[in-house]
């Protein structure tokens, strides 16, 4: 006999208890979703306003094949020549990172909330971080080249300065993200504020401190040949000179040399933070390895256990020992400062008249005042508007190029071992690239203007979003796709059901942190002639037009300080 029974009601559970209601969508959330399609809307119009298309590519290659008739052979610098002005690039960045790690601690130490003072120091180190990042390296090159004159001060004070806007907003949310137990041990056992700081948050922090200033280095070294195009010294100036003067096959071969040098430093300090992060396998092999089958594991000797280490005489030991781990740490800060000490001296700044320059000070910052854009608003509306239509473009078309390639790139999306391997070398060789590089490249096929720096800054974003998209999703949670894949669903299934799925967010996040980046680029590579608002800031400062180029600061700054708050606000609406 069938029993029949009643079917359960549209939102009922079958057990007879109502399920909850589904949350309400918030506001904040709806517009949130609105503003990213606005984004989108205003991205794809830029691509079509820029007139970026493989036509005008196509159209481009007959210039391209003529240029590069004219830059081969390769007219490369004498050795001993190279070697001066490498070195001279290599020590300006090195003690403008020193300079802005040094400034940055402090900063972060009052920004971070576990450890600020108050809210009044909190907001005023954030206030400064904000404002470091805002303005670009270009920008304060040509301020204090005003203040302190020509040479390698400038410079070093200008990727110093705006560095500070990068590593002290990561040294803050590194100190943040630490455990507090240590801090509150010190704490409860009496010890001041700088001895809890000095003794639990540096130390923790150490890796993540080397970590970020060698990534610094990496960018400082790129800028500085962008800088190389406002006076500042090294291999950048030698190129800006080359392409200025015409000579395009000294010009080639000193970009050929810039792109090897920036690869080279991307590959040995990524290694270095790869190992000072504890992402090098302990037991890894080779020489280290054999080294230390010989010496009985006093190479890689153990880190001690739970008992304190004594010394021969039974007392216990209130210094690490010098094991093999002891003496690499020595060895490296001995070596960092003797590099550090070098490249000091070789920078050759000049600080004989930086007193008389400081007290001048005021009458060269009265130049600047009060900002004004002359006859020129209508052009500096127009040119600012460009710069923000290469960032929109530039971000759409590097989204359009990165996705595939960093989920290629992710190991437990890839369909093995292998593609994940080459698209992760891919990855590495593109963020190796300078973009100031790909922008001459880009000029020399299309000609002047925004289509060049687009193209420049899409493809670098290849690099910095393909990486975050491969860590995303390597981070998933795979016990949801465990799950999901149970069920019998396909690996495409798995992959927009569930992996895709949980990325979503972090995805949005990139792709605002990209949008930001690239509009602060698009600003500066206008100086090579790659379209935007840096053309006429360039121009600006070559007259002498300082009230010209204050307007243009603040044009800048409103901008960039605007497209930031609203990426911010975007991400924490979509958490």
């Amino acid at each position: 006999m069938a029993v029949v029974t009643d079917a359960p009601a549209p939102g009922a559970a079958t057990s007879g208890t109502p399920l909850p209601p589904r949350p309400r969508t918030s506001a904040n959330l709806v517009a949130a979703r609105t503003v990213l399609v606005l984004l989108l809307g205003a991205a794809i119009w830029s691509v079509v306003a820029l007139e970026i298309s493989v036509a005008s590519m196509v159209r481009g290659l007959e210039n391209a094949g003529l240029f590069l008739a004219r830059t081969v052979p390769l007219d490369f610098p004498p050795l001993g020549e190279l070697l001066v002005m490498t070195a001279e690039t290599l020590a300006i960045v090195v003690v403008a990172t020193v300079i802005a790690v040094v400034l940055s601690l402090p900063v972060a130490i009052f920004a971070a909330a576990s450890t600020t003072s108050g809210p009044v120091a909190q907001g005023a180190a954030r206030t400064v971080i904000v404002l470091c990042r805002a303005v670009p390296d270009v920008v304060f090159a040509i301020v204090l080249f005003r203040v302190f004159g020509l040479g390698a001060l400038p410079g070093i004070l200008a990727l110093g300065l705006h560095s500070i806007g990068m590593i002290g907003k990561l040294y803050a949310d590194a100190i943040e993200d630490l455990d507090g137990g240590p801090a509150e041990a010190v704490r409860a056992a009496g010890g001041s504020r700088a001895q809890w700081i000095t003794s639990t948050v540096i130390p923790q922090v150490m890796p993540q401190l080397i970590a970020t200033a060698l990534h610094r280095f990496d960018i400082n070294l790129r800028t500085s040949v962008l800088l190389g195009y406002v006076g500042v010294g090294g291999i950048g100036l030698e190129l800006a000179n080359a392409l200025r003067t015409m000579q395009y096959q000294r010009g080639m071969a000193l970009a050929l040399i810039i792109l090897v040098l920036c690869i080279v430093v991307e590959m040995v300090s990524g290694a270095v933070r790869a190992t000072l992060l504890g992402r090098v396998p302990a037991d890894r092999r080779g020489l280290v390895g054999f080294m230390d089958r010989v010496a009985g594991g006093w190479v890689t000797a153990p880190r001690g256990g739970s008992e304190p280490q004594r010394t021969r005489q039974g007392r216990v030991r209130v210094a690490p020992q010098w094991d093999g781990e002891r003496i690499r740490r020595f060895a490296g800060v001995t070596l960092t400062v003797a590099v550090v000490a070098v490249a000091t001296l070789y920078a050759d700044m000049d600080f004989s008249t930086m007193v008389s320059d400081l007290l001048a000070l005021p009458q060269v910052l009265a130049a600047f005042l009060p900002p004004s854009p002359q006859d020129l608003l209508d052009t500096l509306l127009e040119a600012m508007l460009v710069t923000i239509q290469i960032g929109l473009a530039a971000t759409l078309l590097g989204l359009v190029l990165a996705l595939p390639i960093g989920i290629l790139a992710a190991r437990n999306v890839a369909p093995n071992a292998s593609v994940a391997k080459f698209f992760r070398v891919v990855i590495v060789v593109v963020r190796g690239l300078p973009e100031l590089i790909l922008a001459i490249v880009f000029i020399v096929i299309t000609g002047l203007g925004p289509v060049p720096g687009t193209l420049a800054l899409a493809i670098g974003s290849v690099g910095l979003l393909g990486k975050l998209v491969a860590d995303s999703l390597e981070e998933t949670d795979v016990r949801v796709q465990d799950a999901v894949r149970a069920t019998g669903a396909t690996g495409s299934q798995v992959f927009f059901g569930s992996t895709l799925w949980q990325v979503g967010p972090q995805l949005i996040a990139h792709v605002l942190y990209q949008l930001d980046v690239n509009i602060r680029s698009a600003t500066l590579l206008g100086i090579v002639g790659a379209g935007g608002i840096g053309f006429y800031l360039l121009n600006a400062s070559r007259v002498q037009e300082f009230d010209v180029v204050a307007f243009i600061i603040l044009l800048v700054l409103v901008t960039v300080l605007a497209v930031e708050a609203l990426a911010v606000w975007t991400r924490r609406a979509l958490r």
